[in-house]
């Protein structure tokens, strides 16, 4: 499986550099997995954290180059531990024993091969929890199959509706075409939502959107694009905690936080659409606020 970092197309970016002998691509990221923490969250959707919280952990680098990440620090700057693929491992059954709702890999495109690796060894011995791919959906294809039968329930972001504003605020030119592809292929893969009687996801898709803010009808289209291509059923998660962090402090457009009229034109568009499954998040009061409030949207 690690053969496929000595040419490294794992994500869209295609670097084909050989990561095995440390060349560093797009992502930053090299063959020895590197990862900021390991923590319970409580602040997930419901389906997700519950009430023993999701087992997240942080893989640092990121292949996006978002000027409002809130977790630049270690999607950007690269802020993190290098660790083995047999720690890894470990990390996952620890997370296990601290009795959590399942094991939740946030943003983890870069380190597919060894993360396919290391769910292999934990499950030897002994994992038996969920597996939740956290991710931004700039995913190839591929690689969001070389997961199937390893991944359980798939959190992908759907920032964009069109490549003009990706380019903008992530740097990336072809981030709908491709993440839209790679939503539907993590569709067909693990099928309709499943929940168990506590009301917790066990198997499917939940999509998230983060609002911000000039740019309502960007989440307009993006909510239009899953009610008009994907199952009627499909989970989504529309997320009001923006605040300006990193590089979108000095950019006039998203430098401050989303208005009540903005916010309240996004509920009254999720209720045209009648989205029939998912959550919606309040808004907060202050500018650096995050905000883990979940409300059923339907």
């Amino acid at each position: 499986m690690l053969e496929e970092l000595e040419k490294c197309t794992i994500c869209p970016h295609k670097c084909k550099i050989n990561r095995n002998e440390n060349q560093i691509g797009r992502c930053k990221a090299k063959d020895t997995v590197k990862i900021a923490l390991y923590s319970t969250h409580d602040f997930e959707e419901p389906c997700i954290s519950g009430e023993k919280g999701s087992g997240t952990v942080f893989f640092s680098n990121c292949n996006l180059n978002c000027i409002y990440c809130q977790n630049y620090e270690i999607s950007q700057l690269g802020k993190g531990k290098e660790i083995s693929i047999q720690e890894l491992a470990n990390i996952f059954l620890k997370q296990q024993e601290k009795d959590v709702e399942n094991i939740n890999l946030v943003t983890p495109t870069s380190y597919v091969p060894q993360i396919i690796e290391a769910i292999k060894i934990a499950r030897r011995k002994g994992l038996r929890l969920p597996i939740v791919y956290n991710t931004n959906s700039y995913e190839n294809i591929e690689t969001i199959k070389m997961l199937e039968g390893y991944v359980d329930i798939y959190l992908p972001d759907l920032k964009y509706s069109n490549n003009e504003i990706a380019k903008k605020y992530s740097k990336i030119e072809d981030y709908y075409e491709t993440a839209t592809q790679a939503i539907k292929e993590m569709i067909r893969q693990v099928g309709e939502t499943t929940l168990d009687e506590r009301g917790m996801m066990k198997r499917g898709v939940l999509i998230r959107h983060l609002v911000l803010p000039n740019n309502v009808e960007n989440s307009k289209k993006v909510l239009k694009w899953i009610v008009d291509n994907l199952p009627r059923n499909t989970y989504v998660s529309v997320m009001a905690q923006y605040f300006p962090t990193y590089k979108a402090k000095e950019t006039n457009d998203i430098n401050r936080k989303l208005t009540k009229g903005e916010w309240s034109e996004i509920e009254d568009y999720i209720d045209e659409l009648e989205i029939e499954n998912g959550y919606i998040q309040e808004l907060g009061e202050h500018e650096e606020e995050y905000v883990p409030q979940w409300d059923l949207s339907d």
